[in-house]
């Protein structure tokens, strides 16, 4: 296929600058209004968001159990590209990424310590059992059932059927020719548009963290030009591994994540309350899948501080993982080539989930017997230094700290890395090997809006670049309700396609 840019790559490029210009020119007037747009979304469409995940990670599961599950992604006779531990290190570090780092101590402090799910006291016993219950719930398995869906649908089409890899070529069941038309251009601009958005919050995250990090070790300032260093040299190294490939920069450096992120687990499982985190984690997940369908559909409207909550937190991360399916999705079902459904399936949804549940146990808990302990005030530290304010309390704490900065070095560069690469293949009509031009375009993009969401969030940069997510994430949670009922449609016509053809090899 060739890898010409299209119309889309350029209308893409379009709206991207639009708003990169709209932040850097007018940074309060740009703050303000995706904030009451976020707000807007939060308020009236939060049923919206559970109902819908939910639904997706229903038909994640209910696929990979079904006769469908034998189906493969690709030819009949296919195998696999890679390995399945490179496998699991590609799709889980594109997949979650520096997320799992800024937030796997931040996120069960603030809920023992600052704001409870369920308006229980804070600083109780019961408060630290609903931190890292929802903190399981908000990075399982519905984070890697919207995931699942829309890179399920990607992979069935491209491997399976021979179709372009783009998101508008998933459709085709159910728009019929219109998904080859300006429709389907304008759904492929509004996945490149999420996508952009989803990494570049990323991006945001990872430069405040490091910035926190050099921080708290050297004392170096944390400012918005720090932060434009951090990124320009993380761009520049991202680019240079986009520009080497697939099967060298990208697969390389997810092994190097892998390596390093057990290294730092282990670490900290074993130098830390190793019986209290083994035992919270095993209670966590019991009560965890107790309670799945209960969190699933919490609204709390008749909780005004609870719903507030669920808002800020749920419905955030329904948004980001959102955001961030069409290139997660793009990504996965690249590498996914040969595998069955059923495979594919549980191999997407129950392994990263399990990970990052037993990363947050033992993060979170170490974060929460620091806490309980007083050793430190956790929730006093900004967010991007709960980590760093966790380790520093054990032994060998400084060179854990350096450890988790190159963790999320390597975590920033590589969700990066692979953004380029979907970018590049979602706007040259699914080109597998996109130029190196086009890759550096969108690395370029994606650093600018990275700065521009931080520069006109000043001292409440966080806040500007969750709003934006979920701004970006609405229209298209649309595309993924489409994209689901294409697939199934898709599914159940070749199903009964491959039963008739064995019925009449049997005659014959």
């Amino acid at each position: 296929m060739n890898n010409k840019v299209t119309g889309v790559f350029w209308w893409s490029v379009f709206v991207t600058l639009a708003v990169v210009i709209w932040g850097a020119v007018a940074p309060d007037n740009f703050g303000s209004i995706i904030g009451n747009v976020r707000s807007f979304l939060t308020s009236n469409f939060g049923w919206y968001y559970l109902l819908i995940v939910s639904l997706f990670l229903i038909v994640c599961i209910a696929l990979g159990l079904s006769k469908y599950g034998r189906i493969k992604l690709g030819s009949p006779d296919s195998k696999p590209d890679y390995s399945t531990p490179t496998w699991f290190a590609m799709l889980f570090s594109a997949g979650m990424g520096t997320g799992l780092v800024f937030w796997g101590a931040a996120e069960p402090i603030s809920h023992f310590m600052t704001s409870t799910p369920e308006g229980v006291e804070t600083g109780t016993n019961t408060a630290a059992r609903d931190a890292l219950r929802y903190t399981f719930f908000h990075w399982g398995l519905h984070a890697w059932g919207i995931y699942g869906i829309v890179a399920l649908a990607l992979a069935y089409f491209k491997f399976r059927h021979g179709k372009p890899g783009l998101i508008s070529a998933t459709l085709s069941p159910v728009l019929g020719k219109k998904a080859e038309g300006p429709i389907g251009k304008i759904i492929d601009i509004i996945a490149i548009f999420a996508t952009v958005v989803g990494v570049a919050t990323t991006l945001g995250l990872g430069a405040i963290q490091i910035n926190g990090g050099l921080s708290f070790l050297t004392g170096i300032s944390k400012s918005f030009g720090t932060q434009v260093i951090i990124i320009v040299i993380v761009t520049i190294l991202f680019m240079i591994s986009a520009w080497s490939g697939l099967s060298k920069g990208i697969k390389i450096l997810s092994n190097a994540n892998l390596g390093l992120a057990t290294l730092l687990l282990l670490v900290v499982l074993f130098v830390g309350p190793t019986v209290y985190i083994l035992n919270m984690f095993v209670d966590t997940l019991g009560s965890y899948i107790q309670n799945l369908p209960r969190m699933s559909f919490r609204l709390s409207p008749l909780n005004e501080e609870n719903r507030g909550w669920i808002d800020s937190w749920t419905i955030y991360y329904w948004a980001w993982w959102i955001a961030w399916s069409p290139f997660v999705g793009l990504f996965i079902a690249r590498v996914s080539k040969g595998r069955s459904i059923r495979e594919f399936v549980f191999g997407v949804l129950f392994v990263p989930a399990i990970v990052s549940m037993l990363w947050f146990a033992v993060f979170g808990t170490s974060a929460i017997d620091v806490q309980q302990k007083g050793l430190a005030s956790l929730q006093k530290l900004p967010t991007e230094n709960v980590l760093f304010g966790t380790l520093q309390q054990f032994p060998m704490g400084t060179i854990a700290i350096i450890v988790g900065l190159c963790l999320i070095g390597t975590f920033f560069i590589t969700s990066a890395d692979s953004a380029t690469f979907v970018l590049g293949m979602q706007s040259t009509n699914g080109s597998l090997n996109p130029s190196g031009n086009v890759k550096l375009t969108w690395g370029f993009l994606q650093a600018a809006v990275a700065l521009v969401l931080l520069y006109s969030g000043g001292e409440t940069a966080l806040t500007n670049l969750q709003n934006m997510l979920i701004l970006a994430a609405f229209p298209f949670s649309i595309i993924m309700i489409l994209m689901t009922a294409s697939l199934i449609k898709a599914l159940g016509k070749d199903y009964k396609q491959v039963k008739q053809g064995n019925k009449t090899k049997k005659v014959s």
